[in-house]
């Protein structure tokens, strides 16, 4: 759903801008559930977790990046995501987030109680890698 009524989205990260433009709708992973933001939601600020940020432009073009977590401010139409990682749709490599996956399903099996919790979150970045990507 859109509103007809462009606002300002950008995605940062600790490399860079990941994207800044106008957008139309924007949904976000956060921590508890995703939500969507139109034109002139209500001022927010919420953690993301591992996931998709799915915005659309105004000629209906949407755009995936995947996300591995960071935080979000919606304020005066403005929507900033700070993130720690964000992939583009098309430009994850997938052979190397399959090979991600492998290893960390290898390291939970030998389950080493110290290793498994970030073994677990390796898993989960390699899934949602490989899940917008489309594979």
């Amino acid at each position: 759903m859109t509103t007809g009524k462009p606002f300002d989205l950008e995605i940062i990260t600790p490399t860079g801008l990941a994207f800044e433009g106008k957008v139309e709708a924007v949904t976000v992973p956060a921590a508890d559930k995703p939500f969507q933001v139109l034109a002139n939601h209500a001022p927010t600020v919420a953690t993301l977790g591992i996931g998709s940020i799915k915005f659309n432009d105004g000629a209906n073009k949407v755009t995936q990046f995947a996300t591995s977590g960071g935080f979000v401010q919606v304020l005066n139409n403005k929507v900033s995501c700070v993130v720690e990682t964000a992939e583009e749709s098309g430009s994850i490599n997938v052979e190397r987030a399959a090979e991600a996956k492998k290893r960390a399903e290898e390291r939970l099996t030998k389950r080493a109680e110290h290793d498994a919790a970030r073994a677990e979150l390796a898993l989960a970045r390699s899934l949602n890698r490989l899940k917008i990507a489309g594979r």
